[in-house]
């Protein structure tokens, strides 16, 4: 059986639970992190010594970084693909960590996390401006394909996913993306989706 440890509210849970909802993986999930706490205990750290979430216990084999599990659980219980479908959804996995998830983040705390009285607002426009020039390079990829592996959804869609529902939903004027809106009201007709990542940002 699957052991997932991590809050609801996180985008690195977030992105396992789609995924494991998306395949059907039998699961049970423990709350973990801020103020549930567990991350700091001894036990927790020899499973994770970074202290984060999520981490994953599959039968005896313990894995943590998110983007990892998910990748973990897509080769495990995911549809058959060729090595090139599998990498043209790595890129996707890898361009969201390096140059979308900084300037998203960045202006999720401190719009949603921060006190209104300690934001800084020099950050938070600096990190919209980075963030909407990083969504156009995925909203030119989708104007020729429903997902960014091609014509169905994969792996690669998952981290973007993620990011794109906070994004749209944080309060900050954004340039108009419209394959990104496209793409976010098809994620939607996913269940998984709308039960784990669409929820109130917290």
């Amino acid at each position: 059986m699957l052991k997932i440890w991590g809050r609801v509210n996180s985008i690195n849970v977030q992105k396992v639970m789609w995924t494991v909802a998306e395949l059907n993986v039998p699961h049970t999930r423990v709350d973990a992190g801020m103020a549930f706490g567990v991350v700091g205990t001894p036990e927790y750290r020899a499973l994770n010594p970074n202290g984060r979430v999520p981490t994953i216990d599959y039968d005896g084999f313990v894995l943590w970084e998110s983007n990892t599990i998910v990748r973990y659980l897509y080769a495990r219980h995911g549809p058959a693909r060729t090595l090139e479908e599998s990498y043209a959804a790595e890129k996707w996995m890898d361009w969201v960590l390096a140059t979308l998830a900084a300037p998203v983040t960045t202006a999720f705390w401190q719009l949603i996390r921060t006190p209104a009285e300690k934001r800084d607002d020099g950050a938070v426009a600096a990190a919209v401006e980075q963030a909407a020039d990083a969504f156009k390079i995925a909203d030119d990829a989708l104007a020729s394909q429903p997902y960014l592996s091609g014509r169905a959804l994969s792996m690669g869609d998952v981290p973007l996913g993620c990011f794109v529902h906070r994004w749209l939903n944080l309060p900050v004027e954004r340039p108009a993306h419209p394959n990104i809106t496209r793409y976010y009201e098809r994620l939607q007709s996913h269940p998984a989706y709308r039960q784990h990542v669409m929820i109130p940002l917290s």
